[in-house]
């Protein structure tokens, strides 16, 4: 990943007044996993206002999508399809077992199911799960560059896609129905990155390239039946499934899943309300919040996000190459009232780490809060000020890039007011949605201070502060340097590497080491934390069996419809 624009989810809402509360939702009894009796059958109609682009899992980047290639695709590992904490475990899907690793952690050995078949009827078999490495270098999959890049033979298939063969990378033994990975080096995260959608098995025959709007054959208990973007995309049973594993591969409950594109946020809920819709991606607008929390509370369900909004500050250009008036923006702002502009403490809490709260490596401390503390309680504008004048920043021009959304542009106006008070002179550029995150990674639009978010891809410390901070991360002049502050500290690169090296051995000392290097890239404030976001989940009164995996949300085919 590492170098491409995050897409995963877009959580927007602007009601400063609402109150919400996570509503407690039903969960199955069947603790097989399987769809029996009264709770499956029927149709599932999802909404969304448009669609998610690609519905190649090797190249598409969406929550949206992510959600139903749950139900859909199959790695030889995947996160455990269950709500709370055990969402998080690793756990083998196509693979019999977790995989034999080698003392030097270089090797990785899977053995691989018999039996399973794709939705066309073909058996899997190892040379499927062989030509769906070659092929995710082959479509320039978003995280080869930087996942898979450890697996032997990727230098070359990434120098020259057309011709990938990683040989000597993934080996597969047919006799012994075994797949072989080699690395070229140990990698802590290897595990995790094989249980991500772009790591699904296809059919070896699969065309390599981007197949956009053409469905390709799946291992799960649904298939994509039939895909239009302006209109509607169809996923129907798969009847080659059987379901192998009830935490990796439960069969799903509806008979149909179809979710269709066009409506307005504001028509979606209306929608919903009337029975008409199950349930819908986009979040409801600000001036419905208070009705759905009301009328439908046992429908509205809220869950704390691993995700960050937070302030890129441009390291390598004036004012923010200078350390205290990083440090002062980080005194100043209040992040209360950023709250409260993005829709009150029921939709998000303010952030002081740059590891959210509950993720691996988190520590509970605050650099930056009036009278100290480990949580923030109030800026400190005075001291800010003082910081701003020793660092002989005082007058300078600052701007400020965010998103021309409403809630973007308002919390825009306010750092915006807020760094005129601080005796800057500042400006506001909103540029729309589409094309904001790119141009704020771009040196070569000399962006001082940006308004962005982050949302984990998987649970590991690395996957916040080695992506948004590593000099790794930082690519001058390019589109995609997700290191936005531009900062590279090769000292703490060193750190997060012993701390990679930890985790193989012992993840607690590891884990201890990262919230360690979130404290030292807070004292040198290359951005500034504004707030944990949460996410609003609005469903029918005929859909329960409601299930949040903090992997992949809602559990989109584990889902009861009356």
């Amino acid at each position: 990943m590492r170098t491409i624009t995050k897409t995963l989810v877009s959580v927007i809402a602007a009601a400063s007044l609402l109150v919400l509360a996570a509503c407690s939702s039903e969960t199955s009894t069947d603790s097989g996993g399987g769809s029996s009796g009264q709770h499956t059958g029927g149709t599932l109609h999802l909404t969304a206002q448009s669609a998610g682009g690609t519905l190649d899992p090797q190249v598409n980047y969406t929550l949206q999508y992510w959600q139903l290639y749950q139900g859909a695709y199959d790695g030889l590992l995947t996160y455990a399809r269950v709500g709370g904490k055990k969402s998080e475990d690793i756990v083998p899907d196509l693979a019999t077992a977790m995989p034999k690793v080698s003392t030097n952690g270089k090797t990785y050995t899977f053995q691989l199911r018999k039996g399973i078949e794709f939705s066309n009827g073909k058996t899997v078999t190892t040379d499927d799960v062989v030509a769906s490495f070659r092929r995710l270098f082959k479509v320039s999959s978003p995280n080869a560059g930087s996942w898979y890049n450890v697996i032997v033979g990727a230098d070359a298939c990434l120098k020259t896609p057309a011709s990938c063969t990683l040989n000597g990378g993934v080996v597969a033994d047919a006799s012994t129905n075994t797949i072989t990975f080699n690395l070229t080096q140990a990698d802590p995260e290897f595990e995790a990155q094989l249980a991500m959608p772009f790591a699904s098995v296809l059919p070896a025959d699969t065309k390599a390239k981007d197949e956009g709007t053409t469905p390709i054959p799946t291992t799960g208990p649904y298939y994509f039946a039939s895909y239009s973007p302006n209109k509607a995309l169809v996923m129907k049973r798969n009847t080659h499934f059987k379901s192998w594993s009830a935490e990796a591969a439960p069969v799903g409950y509806p008979d149909e899943i179809d979710e269709t594109f066009g409506l307005t946020a504001e028509a979606e809920v209306t929608a919903i309300e009337n029975g008409q819709a199950d349930w819908m991606y986009d979040t409801p607008p600000s001036d419905r919040l208070s009705e759905i929390s009301s009328k439908y509370a046992s429908q509205t369900h809220v869950t704390p996000l691993t995700a960050l909004w937070y302030l890129g500050l441009n390291t390598n250009i004036a004012p923010f190459n200078n350390e205290k008036a990083r440090q002062a923006i980080n005194w100043a702002i209040d992040r209360s009232a950023v709250v409260k502009l993005y829709g009150g403490t029921s939709l998000a809490s303010p952030a002081c780490t740059i590891l959210p709260p509950d993720f691996p490596g988190h520590a509970d401390f605050c650099d930056y809060t009036k009278n100290g503390g480990n949580t923030w309680t109030a800026a400190d504008v005075d001291k800010a000020k003082q910081l701003i004048q020793q660092s002989g920043t005082a007058g300078q021009s600052v701007g400020v890039v965010v998103q021309n959304d409403s809630v973007n542009k308002g919390i825009g106006l306010y750092l915006v007011s807020l760094l005129n008070q601080l005796g800057y002179k500042a400006t506001l550029k909103a540029l729309s949605n589409n094309i904001q995150y790119n141009y704020i990674q771009n040196t070569g639009n000399h962006v001082q201070m940006s308004l962005t978010q982050w949302y984990q891809d998987y649970p590991a410390a690395s996957d916040f502060l080695r992506v948004l901070l590593s000099c790794a991360s930082f690519h001058p002049n390019s589109d995609s340097s997700i290191n936005i502050a531009g900062y590279c500290n090769t000292g703490l690169d060193a750190q997060m590497a012993k701390a990679d090296d930890e985790g193989l051995t012992d993840p607690t000392a590891a884990n201890a080491a990262w919230g360690e290097i979130d404290k030292a890239y807070m004292s040198e404030s290359p951005l500034v934390p504004l707030f944990n976001p949460k996410l609003i989940d609005f469903t029918s009164n005929r859909v329960s069996n409601y299930q949040f995996s903090d992997q992949y949300y809602m559990l989109v085919d584990q889902l009861w419809l009356k």
